[in-house]
């Protein structure tokens, strides 16, 4: 037999998009629905019930066979992990301070994270730190792979206490950096995606690493723009001499402030990505 080496591609199939949702004929302006509904494909072509999709989901995935792989002997412990997990989606993991509130060590932690993020659970977006010296946070982040499954963790039953939720800056966040992950691995590409945060509290949510250049993406669910929301963007411009272009991405109108500067809407992040793929 011959060898497939040179002559295969991996692609890493994410649950669908909202680009794909919007060439298929679903289009919403909400983000909201977004978030309550998720994207697992059951939702959409069977038209079942969001809460229902994710109750089953959880259930026989998470409590059947993600019990299995880790031989777990207490269920209640890791539910309470998971909910952990997902009421700091978006923040700067610290296995320490989690093992201290679940109730087990770090490495219990870490472990169950490996696990989640091996079985499409979680996804992790790593530190951006490249020249930035020790004063850079180098711990990495995570959300989940379906913002659906998020929004139920939470115990959120219908899309309109989406907008009253104390995290709703957070799951609008999940609905947006999975979007940027999904275009990339639809191009057949590495995500190349992180985050930027020193220790004086400069941040960016993200950073896609494109060639030798860098973009820096704030994420924001508001529907309207202010100036102050652009300070992390300028900041990084300032700190690192690579950054070509800077988006803000929210729940507003497409605007286009400066020649390297632009406000896009949540449904239009692909366009972000459009010129570096090698897929038509």
């Amino acid at each position: 037999t011959q060898s497939l080496a040179g002559r295969t591609a991996i692609l890493t199939l994410l649950p669908l998009s909202i680009s794909e949702l919007l060439i298929s004929g679903f289009n919403s302006d909400s983000f909201e629905e977004y978030c309550y509904k998720g994207f697992l494909p059951r939702v959409y072509d069977q038209n079942i019930r969001p809460k229902t999709v994710h109750s089953n989901y959880y259930q026989t995935y998470v409590e059947r066979d993600v019990r299995q792989l880790i031989n777990l002997k207490n269920l209640s412990l890791f539910e309470k992990f998971l909910k952990l997990i997902a009421g700091r989606v978006g923040q700067i993991f610290d296995a320490s301070s989690i093992a201290n509130e679940v109730g087990v060590d770090s490495k219990t932690i870490s472990h169950w994270i490996s696990i989640l993020e091996a079985s499409f659970i979680l996804f992790k977006l790593p530190a951006y730190f490249e020249n930035f010296g020790k004063r850079v946070i180098k711990s990495p982040k995570y959300y989940f792979m379906d913002v659906g499954l998020l929004t139920f963790m939470l115990g959120i039953e219908k899309k309109e206490q989406i907008s009253r939720d104390p995290l709703i800056g957070s799951i609008f966040e999940n609905l947006v950096v999975l979007e940027c992950f999904k275009e990339r691995y639809n191009q057949g590409k590495l995500a190349n995606l992180y985050y930027f945060r020193d220790s004086n509290g400069n941040e960016v949510d993200l950073v896609f690493q494109n060639g030798r250049e860098l973009v820096a993406i704030e994420i924001k669910s508001a529907a309207t723009y202010s100036k102050s929301q652009l300070k992390g963007l300028k900041k990084f411009s300032e700190i690192s001499n690579k950054c070509t272009k800077s988006y803000l991405v929210y729940n507003g109108d497409e605007v286009n402030l400066s020649d390297n500067t632009s406000l896009i809407n949540f449904r239009n992040v692909f366009k972000i990505f459009k010129s570096t793929s090698l897929i038509s």
